[in-house]
Formats: structure tokens, sequence, C-alpha cells
């Protein structure tokens, strides 16, 4: 058997009867949507994540959708984000009419750049045509973007702070769990993430009760006093019961699990410190990541191709996050970009592939990858 890209098999065996039990207890009690298990996860997440409330959803995508709304984002407003992320975190501004303004990245952290928000803020300003709103801050791969840089100048400018922690529950910048950062934070559960469901899930985080109320009501159809009370506009985006109860299993070992990827990641760093033109990954002093994905950089794209094929022959997955940035997407056509707009997340988008990354993921296995790599 082969190198897996992400090892759930291994996850299952060690907390299968947790997710059993959790399961049952489920079809025991009925109540498959918005039973006890949502509350009680949510409640959990909230403490590990150090803030006040935490609703639970559908997706990660629900999570930005639901936030945006909560947030009033309407036509006419710009929402700043990074063109160097999945699909969800800019569609999510442009399902609500909204306008994506996209920043270029910083060429170590592949996040935000801050200096480049600024003068995309600056401009917009100039430029009159569009209600400067707030900042998506995406933190890639499970490592945290720069708000040390990135809150003052959202304050400064009267922008929100969404923080998309799709990659990154988990992870800590400077001390604060990335969840408590901005006026809300979001995360996905999809299961390939590093606290991830059965299924799709989602979860959304803020200190402010009255964002939390809003989140409430539009989880839930923009529901009022009682669900044929309906005071605003809202979505179909509850978290199931089923799916909060594996959340639930696999949170109970979740903080080890971050451990052992960063173990991983060290690993990965000594074992290929001998692959010529290769760049592996920096986390910033004071942050840790939690490693959702572990991408490296290639010397160009013909190098990346190179390595690849070398994997593939070898029998070992890789993938590519992400190949063509959102700016150039044919669904964002319409905003005018092109290419050479944002020529660093172009560049690395050239070169970044990524390498199995997993809790389970054994030494040997991370040195028969650094020999295919290096052959």
């Amino acid at each position: 058997m082969g190198i897996p890209f992400i090892d759930l098999k291994s996850q299952y065996k060690r907390i299968e009867n947790e997710v059993r039990g959790g399961i049952e207890a489920v079809l025991e009690h009925g109540a498959y949507i918005m039973g006890p298990e949502i509350r009680e996860l949510e409640s959990e997440l909230a403490g590990y994540s150090k803030v006040n409330h935490a609703v639970g959803c559908a997706s990660g995508t629900d999570a930005l959708v639901m936030a945006l709304m909560a947030l009033d984002v309407k036509p006419g407003d710009a929402v700043f984000t990074t063109p160097f992320t999945f699909m969800a975190t800019a569609e999510a501004v442009a399902l609500l009419g909204a306008t994506p303004v996209f920043v270029d990245i910083d060429p170590v952290t592949y996040n935000i750049d801050p200096a480049a928000l600024k003068k995309a803020i600056r401009k917009v300003h100039d430029e009159g045509k569009l209600r400067p709103k707030g900042v998506i801050a995406v933190d890639l791969f499970g490592v945290p973007a720069d708000y040390d840089a990135i809150e003052p100048i959202a304050k400064n400018n009267g922008l929100f702070l969404i923080v998309d922690a799709a990659q990154s529950f988990g992870a800590v910048y400077k001390g604060r769990p990335v969840c408590s950062i901005g006026d809300i934070a979001c995360t996905s559960f999809f299961p390939a993430k590093p606290l991830g469901c059965y299924g799709d899930g989602g979860m959304v985080f803020t200190d402010d009760e009255t964002l939390d109320g809003l989140l409430r009501s539009v989880r839930v159809h923009g529901q009022g006093t009682d669900k044929y009370d309906n005071v605003r506009l809202g979505i179909n985006g509850r978290l199931d019961s089923m799916q909060a109860a594996v959340l639930k299993a696999k949170f109970a070992i979740f903080p080890e699990e971050v451990e052992l990827r960063n173990e991983v990641a060290d690993r990965y760093r000594e074992v290929l410190a001998g692959v010529e033109n290769l760049v592996t990954p920096t986390v910033p002093e004071g942050c840790t990541s939690v490693w959702a994905q572990y991408s490296v950089l290639a010397r160009d794209a013909e190098h990346r191709a190179e390595l690849q094929a070398k994997l593939q022959e070898a029998g070992i997955p890789s993938a590519i996050y992400y190949p063509l940035p959102l700016h150039l997407q044919q669904a964002f056509a319409y905003l005018g970009y092109s290419k050479g707009d944002l020529p660093v997340c172009e560049g690395i988008g050239e070169r970044i592939f990524a390498l199995p990354m997993h809790p389970y993921l054994k030494a040997e296995d991370q040195q028969a990858i650094a020999e295919a790599l290096a052959g």
C-alpha cells in the first residue's frame, strides 16, 4: 500500500468506538438537526478558541456567507482579500452582490501582504466607486496571517476583519488562537481539514453578543422568535447532529494531533534540506501552524513538473494548491484583472505543490518522499 496524502483511516482506528457511540446516540434520541450535540460542540470549541460564542453551520462556505450577512455586506461594498485561496473565500463576497478586491500575497507565508492591502484600500477610496467595507484574511495552509499589521489597517480604515480559518483552526498567533482574532472567524470541517467531520460542516466564532444573535438568526432563514417568524433574509446553514457527534469524538484527540502535525513538519524540514532548489515552508516567529497542507516551492513550473513526476513514479501522491489564483479565474473575469496584476501569487502558483501531510505520517515514509524528490 502506498503513502496516503491524508490518512483518515489511521485516525478512525483510534476513535472508532467514540464515533460509533456518538452516532448511535443521535440515532437513539432522533434529533438529527440541531440536536444537543450542536450546542455541546459549540461550547467546547468556543472554550478552546477563547471566545464567547461559536455557531455551528453546514460548511466553511456557509460560515463565510453567514459572517458577511451578519456584517451587513451588500452590493456596492468592497471586501479586500487574497486571491491565493480556495474559491469560497471570494465567492461568498460575490454571492451577496459585493465586490471582492484582490490583494497580492507575502512571498514567504503566502498570506495577504499588509503593505499591498494598504495600497488597495487607498486605491478604492480614491476611485470612489465602491464602499470599502471589510477584510477577509486567510490563514493559508494553517499558517496565521500577519495580524499585528492587518488589524490596525482594518481598524484605522473603519473596516471589519474576518479571519478565514478554514485551514487554521487550532493555530496560534502570538499567544492568541486564530479563531479569537478579528470581528468574526470562520472555519471548515471538510474531512481533509485538520479537524474534519465525515461530510460538510463549519463554524463561526465571535466575542460580540450582537453578532452571535445575528449569526444564529441567519443560520436558520433569518429566524426571529420562532421558525415561522422571519425577521431578515438568511440561509439553511445548520450543522447536523451526526457530524457534530463525529467532531466531538475527533476533537478529543485534536490537540495531540496538532502536536503530531508539527513533529511531521519538523521532520520534513530535516529530510528535505538536501533536495536541491526546493524551498520548505516557514512559520513566522511566535506563531504555530496546524499544517493543513505541507506545500513546498520548486524552482519553476518545469522543475515542479519534474518533481511531481518523480513522486508519481514512486507511488507518492502530491497536489497543487493553488495553480490559478482567483483573480484569473473565469468566474471573476468581470472584475477586469489581467495576468501580471498580482505577480507574487501568480509566480507562487506556478511553483508550489503539496506533499503528503497528516499526524500519522511515518518517518520512514518521509524519508522515502525525500529520496524520491532527490533522485
